[in-house]
């Protein structure tokens, strides 16, 4: 008689178990990358009760087993700047503030005012950290620490090129036979100055340039400014640039600036690293196609976001981005051998595989989406059916318990009498 009641004790407990996992699920349906646990119940040894070939076996319930199910979440866009949601394998890496490396799917970040990125338990996130503007992802993972606020410091422009088509049908000393393009160059004190490049067809295939500044940016300006470059340019019958020849760049030097700044040498590309030319006579009208220069403008910091595969780039007033930083992902073989640190991250224990880290999309590592995050895998229509399956276990296992109960008594009053 007494196996009953130690058979209902041990339902009773696994069942009220399984509703403690229910209720930890339910209040963590909104929480961002929580990953719902299962219960898997188990029975106890069984004994005999004398027969001979063990047929009458009675036995109780185990102390469930509960473990994690790392399925994937809905990614849900959130517009936030330090937000990350992992698509696929993989967790953010932390390191905790008492030097314990954590693993965390949650991605709803926020920085410090020393731009330390962190997470929301204060944990510092780890990837790597631009080092003189290179991210090197071969180094050890370190604390991500972000740049708050600052000016970009300025470039001057070193080489242009411009991708003109020049009329082929102009006439010589027609008005359609001159042609001026603008480019835009920066100095060493990030000031921009617009130079000017005239062609003046002087033959058939055959387009005399000179280069320009405004006099308002010399000191010595002349009048009228000198070009501070000139030459020819000639084109065969297909309309192509022959010469100057590929590997001749035409060299351009802006001195005497009025702003103080240094001298400018620039290089003119009239080739692409094809060895195409830049510059063309068709028969279509004179036009400036597209230009580019590899200066940058001094500019404000105005602030720092996570994109697609985790990296961290800072904007600038003038729009430019900077890469800073990278997220870095582990991946774990075996992750419901994980420890519950609790605030939603993990430890690694001794039956856990080794993590492999490295950046996002490589090897088994998923990709990250950055301003998103992951939602919780509850699924509260399975939660309430659980609560409700366990809720009748538990009744059942309690009625099993008055019904021994009462039969202890009749057979304790029968003795009696």
């Amino acid at each position: 008689m007494g196996t009953a009641f130690s058979n209902a004790l041990s339902g009773l407990t696994a069942n009220a178990l399984a509703i403690d996992v229910v209720s930890g699920n339910l209040a963590n349906q909104n929480t961002f990358g929580y990953k719902a646990n299962q219960v898997s119940f188990e029975d106890l040894v069984n004994q005999s009760l004398g027969s001979q070939f063990g047929t009458n076996l009675v036995g109780g319930s185990a102390i469930p087993i509960s473990s994690r199910a790392f399925s994937q979440g809905a990614v849900n866009a959130t517009g936030q700047p330090y937000d990350a949601a992992i698509q696929g394998n993989g967790f953010f890496l932390l390191r905790r503030t008492d030097g314990q490396q954590a693993f965390t799917r949650a991605g709803n970040f926020q920085l410090d005012a020393n731009g330390h990125l962190l997470s929301q338990a204060g944990d510092a996130v780890e990837g790597w950290n631009a080092v003189n503007g290179v991210i090197n992802t071969n180094a050890a993972p370190a604390n991500i620490v972000l740049p708050v606020a600052g000016i970009r410091t300025p470039f001057a422009t070193t080489q242009f090129s411009l991708n003109v088509n020049l009329n082929a049908n102009a006439t010589v000393g027609s008005a359609d036979a001159t042609y001026s393009s603008p480019m835009q160059v920066v100095d060493s004190l990030g000031t921009t100055h617009v130079l000017t490049v005239t062609y003046t067809k002087s033959a058939a295939g055959s387009w005399d340039y000179s280069i320009t500044a405004p006099a308002a940016d010399l000191t010595n300006p002349g009048n009228p400014p000198s070009p501070i470059a000139s030459g020819t340019l000639t084109f065969d019958t297909s309309g192509h640039l022959t010469s100057p020849p590929a590997g001749s760049p035409v060299q351009v030097v802006l001195q005497g600036l009025a702003d103080g700044a240094a001298d400018l040498p620039m290089t003119w590309n009239l080739y692409d690293a094809a060895g195409n030319g830049q510059i063309t006579q068709f028969d279509q009208a004179s036009t400036n196609l597209a230009s580019s220069q590899d200066g940058v403008q001094a500019a404000q910091f105005t602030g720092i976001a996570i994109g697609d595969n985790g990296q961290l780039s800072a904007t600038y007033s003038n729009g430019d981005k900077v890469e800073v930083g990278q997220l870095a992902l582990a991946s774990i073989l075996n992750p419901s051998s994980m420890v519950d640190l609790g605030n939603n991250s993990f430890g690694i224990t001794s039956e856990t595989a080794t993590p492999t880290i490295g950046t996002p999309g490589t090897g088994s590592r998923g990709a990250i989406t950055g301003g998103a995050l992951e939602s919780s895998t509850v699924d509260i229509a399975k939660e309430f059916t659980n609560l409700l399956v366990y809720e009748r276990g538990y009744q059942a296992n309690s009625k099993v318990v008055t019904t021994e109960d009462q039969v202890v008594q009749t057979t304790l009053a029968l003795i009696g009498t």
